[in-house]
C-alpha cells in the first residue's frame, strides 16, 4: 500500500461499487466525498481490527506509564506527540495527562475514539488562549462594575423543585 488513503467522489461507490472497494488493494482507506453532508470512509474490516487493536494498545501503555508513576516518561514525550502543549501550565499537562489517561482506557474499551479527539481538540483550545497574550488576559480578567440583576431561574415543565 503506497497511500493512506485515496479521494473518491461517493457517487463513485454507487456506480461501480465493486471497482471502487477494489481500490481497497492499493490504499488503506477510501475517503468519499459527498456535497451536502460530512465525508465517509471506508477501510477494509481487518485494517479496522489492527488500528483498534493499536488504539488499545496506546491506551493501556499510557495508563501504565501513569499508574507506575513514570509521568516524567510521559511529559518528556508530549511536545513531541502534541507540539502545542508546551503553551499550557504545569498544572494544566498534568490534569491533561490524568484526563488522556482514563479518556483513553474508556474510549478504547468503547472501540470509539471521538472521546480522544474532542479531548484534544478541547485541551488544543486551552493551549490557543495561553498562547496568546492579549486573548489570555481578555479571558483571564475580572468583570468590571456590576453586571446588573441575575434573573430567577424558571423550573423546566415537568421537573420538581
Amino acid at each position: 500500500m503506497s497511500t493512506a488513503y485515496e479521494d473518491v467522489p461517493f457517487s463513485e461507490l454507487l456506480h461501480h461499487p465493486a471497482a471502487t472497494a477494489r481500490r481497497l488493494d492499493a490504499v488503506r482507506a477510501l475517503r468519499l466525498r459527498r456535497r451536502d453532508a460530512d465525508d465517509l470512509a471506508l477501510i477494509r474490516a481487518d485494517q479496522l481490527e489492527r488500528d483498534s487493536t493499536v488504539v488499545d494498545f496506546t491506551a493501556r501503555l499510557l495508563a501504565g506509564l501513569v499508574r507506575t508513576e513514570n509521568t516524567a516518561a510521559l511529559r518528556q514525550v508530549l511536545p513531541d506527540a502534541l507540539p502545542w502543549s508546551v503553551f499550557l501550565p504545569e498544572d494544566d499537562i498534568e490534569a491533561m495527562l490524568g484526563e488522556l489517561v482514563d479518556t483513553a482506557r474508556g474510549a478504547a474499551a468503547l472501540e470509539n475514539l471521538a472521546p480522544i479527539a474532542l479531548l484534544l481538540a478541547q485541551w488544543r483550545h486551552s493551549a490557543d488562549i495561553y498562547a496568546d497574550p492579549t486573548l489570555h488576559a481578555l479571558l483571564t480578567r475580572e468583570p468590571e462594575g456590576d453586571l446588573g440583576p441575575v434573573p430567577v431561574p424558571v423550573p423546566e415543565a415537568g421537573t420538581a423543585e
